[in-house]
């Protein structure tokens, strides 16, 4: 059984995809309420009439009254180990602070939407496909109503922050696209088809579980 956006509550909306998201929920004729938690006001988010902002330094201290009664959560949250500055401060980021949100959707009704990464793998020897990986079994292992996990490749567009090798890999694909089929799996995707794959995820998703890969993405048609 579908169920329509009618609330919807966003962590890591200041990023790339968080962004992007926040728009694509607020053209949403039924979705009646958009939360962004944030650590500091953005006011680049107050030109969307349906997102409150929720301003909480520290994410870990959501509790289940901050996100009771919303039919659907997303979670675009994630950094680098870079800017991070250690794998402990990225753990945090990447794998806490998010299970810590998917923990406090267990026996609700609401849809739990996750954006993990392409080649995430609880053996892996990488460091950051192996925290994706170990963060994606925590979230199969709860009692959640409905569960989607999105996987993209390198993500194109504009981020407010500088990050010299994505901004590198980035301007290489540019000059290199055309020779790039779409049946490519680690081909690259826009926010916005990272974006609009949620969406859709959370308006048609009938299985409890499901993971939506890069190929997936790719075939989103918004921000091809």
């Amino acid at each position: 059984m579908t169920k329509s956006i009618k609330s919807a509550i966003v962590i890591g909306a200041t990023g790339l995809v968080g962004r992007e998201l926040l728009q694509q929920l607020n053209q949403i004729q039924d979705c009646e309420k958009i939360t962004a938690v944030v650590r500091h006001e953005d006011p680049k988010l107050n030109s969307l009439k349906k997102v409150q902002q929720f301003i909480l330094e520290d994410f870990l201290l959501l509790n289940d009254e901050d996100v009771n009664g919303y039919s659907h959560a997303f979670s675009c949250l994630g950094t680098t180990l870079k800017k991070a500055g250690s794998k402990q401060n990225f753990y945090i980021i990447d794998y806490e602070i998010n299970a810590h949100f998917a923990d406090l959707f267990e026996s609700a009704q609401t849809h739990y939407l996750l954006i993990s990464a392409l080649g995430a793998n609880a053996k892996s020897r990488i460091f950051y496909n192996k925290v994706k990986g170990e963060l994606e079994q925590h979230i199969q292992g709860l009692n959640l109503e409905y569960v989607s996990i999105l996987r993209p490749s390198l993500l194109l567009g504009e981020r407010p922050e500088r990050r010299l090798l994505e901004d590198m890999t980035q301007k290489l694909y540019q000059k290199l696209s055309h020779w790039v089929p779409d049946t490519f799996k680690y081909k690259p995707v826009t926010a916005a088809q990272v974006a609009h794959t949620m969406v859709e995820a959370a308006q048609t998703q009938t299985e409890k579980f499901e993971i939506y890969d890069n190929l997936c993405i790719q075939n989103s048609k918004r921000g091809k």
